[in-house]
Order: C-alpha cells, then sequence, then structure tokens
C-alpha cells in the first residue's frame, strides 16, 4: 500500500493462482517467440498487471532469463528508487520514479517488523539483474532500540520482497556495496557502545550466504561509501569542529583486505558520492552544493563545470544515485533533479553538467529520502 498521502500507484501483487497448462499459449494465434517480445516491450510498472492476465504471462515475466533478454535488446530502462521516511507517521516506503513519464509508483511494503529504522538500514542493488537489497540493523522507534538482521530482497520482475539469509554480524551502523555480483557489508560488531565500522561481510544472493570477510583494522565512523572499479571506498567525511583529518578505508574483494584510503582522496570527500563510467563524483554538503570529481592520477579533487545544482535540490537531507552518464538527486519532498554529465573535449578530466528538475506531487511534502539506487526493469 503507498504511503498515507502518497498520489502515487500502487504496483500490487497478484494472490495464488490455479495452476493452468505449461502449452497455453501466451497470445492466441501468435507464435510464443513473438508473443514474448511483445511482452519485452510492456514497461516495468505495468508488468505487475500483465502478471495478473494469464498464468503464462506471469510465468514468462518471471523467468530469470525475461530481464535478461530485455536488456540484451536494449529495453530494460533504468528507474529511480526512493526508500522514504515520513516523520510524522514514522513510516518508510520504497518509492520508484519512472525518470521519462515522471510517474511514481509505490513497491509493496518491506515484510519489516518494525515502522521506522533509519540509521539500521543499509540499502544495495545488483542493477542489470533488477535486484535489491535491505540490509537491516538495529533501528529506532519512539525511543526504542529495536533489531532486525534480516536482508529482505525486492525484484523488479516479481514485483515482491523476499527474505535472505541474514547479517551474521549484530551491527547498528553499516553500509553496504555490490561488487560483481556480490554484496559488501561493512558494520559495527555490536560489541562496541561506539557506531564504528570493523566488521566485514560478503554476500552471495547466489547461494544465499554470508562469508566473513576481513576487518578493517580501526574503527570508522562512517559517511559515505562508493564502489570504485570493483573496491568499496568507506569515508568519515569532516566533521565539526573540524579539527581532525577525516579517516578512510579501501576494501579488495579479490585480495580480501583493507588498506588507508589516500589523503587527498578522503579529505577532499565533502559530500555524497555517485559513480559514473568508474569515476567517482561527489555532490557537496556545503554552499551552493558544488559537483566535483576525484582524480587518482594526482589524488586531487577538481569542481565539475557546467549549471549549479537547482534550489529544489538542496532541500537535505538529499541522497544520490546515478547511471549511464545521468546523476540522480532526491531532496526533501522527493524531488529529483537530473544531472546530465558531459566530459570535456580538451582536457582529461573535465566534465560539465546540465540539470532538470522532476518536481515531486504536493503529497510527498513532509517525506525525505533515506537511500537512493537505481535498478532496470
Amino acid at each position: 500500500m503507498p504511503i498515507p498521502g502518497s498520489s502515487s500507484t500502487t504496483l500490487e501483487t497478484e494472490g495464488p493462482e490455479e495452476s493452468h497448462k505449461n502449452s497455453e499459449p501466451l497470445i492466441p494465434g501468435l507464435p510464443d517467440e513473438i508473443a514474448e517480445l511483445c511482452l519485452f516491450f510492456l514497461p516495468y510498472p505495468y508488468q505487475a498487471l500483465a502478471r495478473s492476465v494469464s498464468s503464462s504471462w506471469k510465468r514468462a515475466i518471471t523467468d530469470a532469463s525475461f530481464l535478461i533478454h530485455k536488456t540484451a535488446l536494449s529495453l530494460s530502462l533504468p528507474y529511480i528508487f526512493v526508500l522514504a521516511f515520513q516523520e510524522s507517521t514514522a513510516s518508510i516506503q520504497w518509492q520508484s520514479l519512472d525518470p521519462r513519464s515522471r510517474r511514481w509508483f509505490a513497491l509493496p511494503p518491506m515484510p519489516c517488523p518494525i515502522a521506522a529504522c533509519q540509521s539500521g538500514i543499509a540499502c544495495a542493488s545488483l542493477p542489470r539483474q533488477g535486484k535489491l537489497f535491505v540490509l537491516g540493523g538495529n533501528g529506532v522507534r519512539s525511543g526504542a532500540e529495536t533489531t532486525t538482521h534480516t536482508t529482505f530482497v525486492y525484484s523488479t520482475s516479481t514485483n515482491q520482497w523476499s527474505v535472505a539469509s541474514p547479517l551474521p554480524f549484530k551491527g547498528s551502523f553499516f553500509a553496504a556495496g555490490s561488487i560483481k555480483g556480490k554484496i559488501i557489508a561493512v558494520g559495527d560488531s555490536g560489541s562496541s557502545t561506539t557506531d564504528q565500522i570493523t566488521a566485514a561481510e560478503r554476500y552471495d544472493p547466489e547461494s544465499d550466504t554470508w562469508t566473513e570477510a576481513a576487518t578493517l583494522g580501526m574503527g570508522l565512523v562512517r559517511h559515505d561509501s562508493a564502489v570504485v572499479e570493483n573496491r568499496l571506498y568507506v569515508t568519515e567525511g569532516w566533521t565539526w569542529p573540524f579539527r581532525y583529518s577525516p579517516r578512510g578505508g579501501v576494501y579488495d574483494p579479490d585480495e580480501n583486505r583493507w588498506w588507508m584510503m589516500s589523503k587527498g582522496m578522503r579529505e577532499g570527500w565533502s559530500g555524497l558520492s555517485v559513480v559514473l563510467g568508474g569515476r567517482l563524483f561527489v555532490i557537496s554538503e556545503y554552499g551552493d552544493c558544488p559537483m566535483k570529481v576525484y582524480v587518482p592520477d594526482d589524488d586531487t579533487w577538481r569542481y565539475v563545470g557546467g549549471e549549479k545544482l537547482p534550489r529544489e535540490a538542496m532541500r537535505r537531507p538529499f541522497a544520490v544515485n546515478g547511471v549511464e552518464g545521468s546523476v540522480y538527486v532526491v531532496s526533501r519532498g522527493l524531488h529529483v533533479v537530473v544531472g546530465k554529465v558531459f566530459e570535456g573535449n580538451n582536457k582529461k578530466w573535465e566534465f560539465r553538467v546540465e540539470w532538470e528538475v522532476l518536481a515531486a506531487p504536493e503529497t510527498f511534502n513532509g517525506f525525505s529520502p533515506l537511500n537512493c539506487q537505481v535498478l532496470y526493469g
């Protein structure tokens, strides 16, 4: 069901259906391969409705190969998924935005036993597989600590949530990212009273198993994280009163080891990150929120040219993600600002950005984004 007051369409899930013969045609009078091609053109938000047409349509759309074939034909398109929080009701709800039609759709509610678990949630995704992972840690509701260590998985092909193996560590403050089809989760071990990242685990969606990874060897207070070139970067960011240089760690899953983040990278990481084409960008959280890019050749950051971030995106808090050369900034009220990033022709590491505002419905006023992911459907 949608968030109270939301005007978005709810993607309903279907109930049990009577079994039909596997020989039932997808579309009477058409070969199945032609009929399936027709289904490939069905936009993701309407697949939930199409699955209720017949058992043969349901089997075709929910089959794992459906999204693979749709992607191979370049028919799978990116959608923006936002975890929204409403303070007045302490409720959380995933919303999906089609940036082309600008329509919002509400996902089915997570099978979460608590109403709000803001700091205790980390999210990651396998975009091309249409998989969204929500990792539950400790949450806070009405001043009392509540706990859920479950891993929730959403699939665009079924429009349903499933429950996967729980997180091995019992922490409440952590980050996550996807590398080579695996989910990397880092967080506190739960044995300390300080919210510092020390533990790490790797999740294999194919076998539904967690494997302990190398520990950090130091405690980090997470500010932001990003996956760049198959490595997970976790930074503390600058904190008041700015007396100490922030620390950062880099995890390489191939070698299963951590090392310290370079000085220039961690000191210039002053906002929320987004990775485009293997390059790390940051939307700064000061002033007019300038955008900059990290240059690994000389361990420095350079400002991105072009337009300034529109005022609609400066309604903190905001969440950031990106895909295919575009940055999506979701601000308070679920207003989305799309930035198209262009690479300069004359100089290496020279970029400029052009912004477009996708205003949210007024009924989203009062909602804050907790996380933003991009999935293909």
